[in-house]
């Protein structure tokens, strides 16, 4: 049995040290370093090949051990060649000391675990033996090595961060920055993205205080890229650069392809997006980039590291819109949505069999027969689920009406299968208007109110998918559905107070719906579920806070809910999204009002502005610093004021007409 474990921990480290002689091409920050520490550990082969061929091939228990500690040492150099290999390059300069501490501490374990071998009870070769010990005396002698840092290459990035108005320097800094880094192309600039988001991800959404650095750095640097090299080998902007004659000219007669902004871009790719799509979490993604992304195994939200609660990837009608706008006005081409036929309709590509089973179907559910129209809305509302051909056949053989119609239906379970049904075939963009048209509003909104706890999870779910629709939004929040979603809201099982919090937010985001919702009470429950021990709703709450504090109303009874100890410990203690939103409330009802100016300081907000304004998302950054800003004001406001009173009461008092008398 010993026998054969030796063997099987001798096969495994041979495995290993083929797997880092197969990686290459490190980043140029590390490069010098593991390429030694590759070629060293290379070198191990002819000993683990010796050993494993050995005749005696009993390995001595102490040996054994020292060899699975060499087999968890080599684990971890290879997960740091790896790195080196595929992780981000401005990451790497940026976090030098800590990259190189990694380094130090895998080859010290390495270097402990060579030290632990008994090498003349092993088998094999004088001249084996005397090239392990030069791997040996190697990895000793670079353990207390300081390594030549490019001291330039991190100043360069040091001053970009900080950027100064001397742009012709900044030029100068981009320039070096792109060669040194090896962002030359698209290609290059695409894969530093992803290698930031791969190690966010890996990270587990607490990435360290320079992600956002990073992030801003590669921006910059796509954009020096873009524009010194207008015609570069990326085969998403060809149909997008100015033709002949047309863009920004230049005093020196040139013409440059204009900065894309930050929003126009897929936080990924970091290209101007062509056919954006919201992910669960709000985010948006060009849908290429965002389809590899899930693609690759990732359940969660790129940039937010939230979990997306589902896969559905939803057109940004507006920001497109939006997009085609500024490359009118830039006189560049709209880039064009990528498609796979020639139309935009989708058409189903049904069977006739699988239409006639539909037609079936509705016909039951045209029924006057309260058993059929159950197993009929029932079978749709599985049909529907099932795949994207199945709504668009269900949709085209005019099942919504019908199922509008059931609506108001008596019969409980018929009701939930057909709000279920209504909410799976919203899924499918053309559907949509299709079931508003159909006045389907008013019959969700009665199921909202009257149904089964199921039948309103379903209702308030359907209309967070018909509201993404922004014309919907106004549909919606006209025809009374904002007082039963915050009903929902307040006494709802989890999963319907997510359900009706996400409805809520994607409705408020249309300005007069704010009112609507201040007014139906949903202040009280969002302060409720803020507070809670364990609800798992404070992001909800806090996202919907956000956007109702910018309404007059909002603000008000925000500002009356002793909001201000709560907004300021979710600012000292959250998560980064809700920090930030924590600081976009208090930015409202800090505005123009300093009763809660006082009060937050009085709370202690100073301490975690601060840390906020240097270490939070770019919104929270913002946000932070606007409210120290209007602190630092006040606080000289008052300054100013007490000096005015002890000057007037240190002024020299006029004579009274008593004592001019007594002269």
């Amino acid at each position: 049995m010993e026998e054969e474990n030796g063997g099987l921990v001798v096969q495994s480290l041979i495995e290993t040290v083929n797997e880092i002689a197969s990686i290459s091409d490190y980043r140029c920050a590390v490069k010098k370093q593991y390429c030694n520490l590759a070629r060293r550990l290379k070198l191990l082969t002819p000993m683990l090949e010796e050993i494993r061929d050995s005749k005696d091939s009993i390995i001595p228990q102490q040996t054994l051990k020292a060899l699975v500690s060499l087999k968890q040492a080599l684990d971890s150099a290879k997960d740091l060649l790896k790195f080196g290999r595929e992780g981000s390059k401005i990451y790497m300069v940026l976090e030098r000391e800590q990259i190189m501490n990694k380094y130090h501490e895998v080859t010290a374990k390495l270097e402990q675990a060579l030290s632990g071998i008994s090498y003349e009870s092993l088998d094999i070769s004088d001249e084996v033996k005397e090239q392990v010990e030069l791997v040996l005396s190697q990895f000793r002698r670079a353990k207390g090595r300081a390594d030549d840092t490019d001291v330039e290459l991190y100043e360069d990035l040091l001053s970009l961060y900080n950027k100064t108005d001397d742009s012709a320097k900044d030029l100068a800094v981009l320039r070096r920055l792109s060669e040194k880094l090896q962002l030359l192309g698209i290609a290059d600039l695409t894969q530093e993205s992803l290698a930031l988001h791969e190690m966010v991800a890996a990270t587990g959404g607490d990435p360290g205080e320079n992600i956002e650095k990073m992030s801003m750095l590669l921006k910059k640097i796509k954009d020096f890229v873009q524009t010194e090299n207008p015609n570069l080998d990326a085969p998403a902007r060809e149909k997008n650069l100015p033709p002949s004659g047309s863009g920004q000219a230049f005093a020196d007669g040139s013409h440059k392809t204009p900065v894309i902004p930050d929003d126009f871009r897929c936080p990924i790719s970091l290209e101007l997006m062509k056919d954006p799509v919201i992910v669960s979490t709000g985010q948006t993604y060009e849908r290429y980039c965002i389809e590899k992304w899930l693609e690759a195994g990732h359940d969660t939200c790129p940039k937010t590291l939230q979990k997306l609660t589902s896969a559905a990837l939803t057109p940004n009608y507006v920001l497109r819109s939006l997009i085609a706008q500024w490359c009118e006005a830039n006189g560049i081409e709209p880039p064009k949505r990528p498609s796979s036929s020639g139309s935009n309709k989708t058409i189903s590509t049904c069977s006739p069999a699988e239409r006639t089973k539909t037609e079936i179907l509705l016909h039951k559910l045209a029924s006057g027969s309260l058993e059929d129209q159950r197993s009929a809305a029932g079978e749709i509302r599985l049909l529907a689920k099932r795949n994207a051909d199945n709504r668009v056949a269900i949709a085209e053989a005019g099942a919504i009406p019908l199922l509008v119609g059931l609506l108001s239906t008596s019969d409980c379970r018929t009701q939930e299968h057909a709000i279920t049904a209504l909410l799976n075939l919203s899924i499918c963009e053309e559907n949509k208007g299709s079931i508003v048209s159909a006045g389907a509003v008013p019959g969700i909104v009665h199921v909202l109110k009257k149904g089964s706890m199921e039948a309103r999870e379903n209702a308030a779910a359907t209309l967070f998918s018909l509201s993404v629709v922004d014309e919907n939004k106004v549909t919606i929040g006209s025809l009374g559905a904002i007082p039963p979603l915050v009903t929902l809201l307040s006494e709802g099982t989890q999963r319907g107070k997510k359900d009706a919090a996400t409805a809520l937010f994607n409705l408020c985001i249309y300005q007069g719906n704010k009112g609507k919702a201040v007014r139906a009470g949903v202040v009280p429950t969002l302060m409720r579920l803020l507070t809670e021990t364990g609800g798992g709703m404070i992001d909800e709450a806090l996202a919907i806070l956000a956007i109702l504090a910018s309404h007059p109303e909002g603000k008000a009874i925000i500002g009356a809910a002793e909001a201000i100890p709560v907004l300021v410990e979710v600012i000292r203690n959250g998560s980064p999204r809700n920090r930030e939103n924590a600081a976009a409330v208090l930015v409202h009802l800090c505005s123009g009002d300093q009763k809660h100016l006082v009060e937050a300081q009085e709370h202690g907000v100073m301490g975690p502005l601060v840390d906020l304004a240097q270490n939070g998302t770019d919104r929270g950054k913002r946000k932070a610093q606007q409210l120290l800003e209007r602190i630092s004001r006040f606080v000289e406001q008052q300054k100013h004021t007490q000096a005015q009173i002890e000057a007037h009461i240190q002024q020299p008092q006029p004579p009274t007409m008593a004592n001019s008398g007594d002269s």
